[in-house]
């Protein structure tokens, strides 16, 4: 495929699994950013202060932004996203949080749907 004949559009895919040692150091420094961004109508920051107050995985949700991974990248410009955040049982020796696996099989079951297979 000649240059002009691809999307200028790429997806990025990623996954990121933390372990939070400090449930109150998270909760502060989403109160922190909250307190910060001025765009944010009181309606929406009381909801929002609430949530990161009683949610870790909301107060993750609010601290990580993809506009912020991507702010810095020169000829990029983002332009959708979304995320969300969620608590989790993590066995790192279980077969299912063996990442690699999974974007084979992914790529693999893509394959086989563009050959008509499954």
């Amino acid at each position: 495929m000649s240059t002009e004949e691809t999307s200028r559009f790429v997806r990025i895919r990623v996954e990121i699994l933390v372990e939070v040692h400090d449930d109150d150091a998270v909760a502060k420094a989403a109160l922190r950013r909250l307190a910060e961004d001025t765009e944010v109508p009181d309606d929406e920051r009381a909801h929002a202060e609430g949530a990161v107050t009683e949610d870790t995985a909301e107060a993750l949700a609010y601290l990580v932004d993809p506009f912020d991974l991507l702010g810095e990248v020169p000829g990029v410009e983002l332009q959708q996203a979304s995320w969300s955040t969620e608590r989790v049982d993590y066995d790192p020796d279980s077969p299912e949080w063996d990442l690699d696996d999974d974007d084979v099989d992914e790529d693999e079951e893509a394959d086989d749907d563009e050959r008509g297979i499954g």
